[in-house]
């Protein structure tokens, strides 16, 4: 049932997503970063279909991120990528490539800004509480998060801005700036949606139950995760009991959250930022020892 319902969440997600590029931002030529930013500009200056352009560009990121991150990694990054231009050809068939929107007005930029921003927010979000993306772009932040001292959030920014930069070269400079509004609003919006989902790539959990055993279980067979039991004593009632600690990325904090409630509704839980990880499955230690001994020097 919980892999049915993150199926879920990844189909309504990327239709959502593909709606918001083809009725507002496509339309008024705004490429706010990822993949269909890209599509975006090369539609409106080579002629290339959208769709067809977003996942011809997403096969080599796809492969790339099976050899990095595992095969499990790689369905889920194909299976939102390729529904994403599934949805965003189908909507293009069925709306047209002119919105819906009159562009010969003004303020039809600014509302394309808004609700595709919103929009599209909505569905990447709901993609990313499944524990899944979008594919294309994202995997590049994940690969320069893995192996740079950079956070996800900082890689995703430095991806996108480069898309914007290279909007404003095709589209103008206000076109480029409107872009940058549409990608703040829809961080925004996915961060309404993937609970404390924000500009940081991971959080450290802390979990107080009678079911650490089955929790701790899940943690490492299915999430592919480690957990440490720490030692804890009750202040009030002086009793020992033992307490899980790991580390999530943004993504799973969700379906971590759904699990323990199941297994546990009096679990206490304590969720924090972290803002850089070390170690296997994140960024290399030996990656940031060597970095900061060159700095030094």
């Amino acid at each position: 049932m919980r892999r049915f319902i993150d199926y879920i969440y990844i189909i309504i997600g990327s239709a959502v997503t593909a709606l918001a590029i083809v009725l507002f931002l496509n339309p008024a030529r705004l490429a706010p970063g990822g993949v269909s930013g890209i599509a975006t500009i090369l539609y409106h200056t080579a002629g290339w279909d959208l769709g067809t352009t977003m996942i011809v560009m997403t096969i080599p990121l796809f492969i790339i991120g099976i050899r990095l991150f595992g095969k499990q990694f790689g369905f889920r990054a194909a299976l939102g990528s390729v529904l994403l231009s599934v949805f965003t050809w189908i909507c293009t068939l069925a709306f047209g490539n002119g919105g819906i929107l009159d562009y010969s007005k003004e303020m039809s930029l600014w509302l394309s800004a808004l609700y595709g921003g919103v929009i599209s927010g909505i569905g990447m979000g709901l993609v990313m509480k499944s524990g899944s993306n979008t594919g294309g772009t994202d995997i590049i932040a994940q690969i320069i998060a893995r192996y740079t001292p950079l956070s996800l959030g900082t890689a995703l920014f430095i991806v996108d801005a480069v898309i914007i930069a290279a909007s404003a070269i095709f589209f103008g400079i206000e076109t480029a700036l409107t872009a940058a509004i549409v990608a703040y609003i829809t961080g925004v919006a996915i961060n309404k949606v993937v609970l404390s989902m924000g500009t940081n790539y991971a959080k450290t959990v802390y979990i107080i139950s009678g079911h650490l055993e089955e929790i701790g279980i899940f943690i490492r067979d299915e999430m592919d995760r480690g957990a440490t039991i720490i030692d804890a004593k009750g202040f009030y009632t002086k009793e020992s009991r033992p307490m899980l600690m790991t580390v999530i990325p943004n993504q799973d904090i969700s379906l971590l959250t759904r699990v323990v409630h199941r297994l546990d509704k009096d679990a206490f839980m304590i969720i924090q930022e972290t803002f850089h990880v070390l170690g296997e499955g994140y960024t290399p230690i030996e990656k940031v020892a060597s970095d900061s001994d060159v700095t030094k020097r």
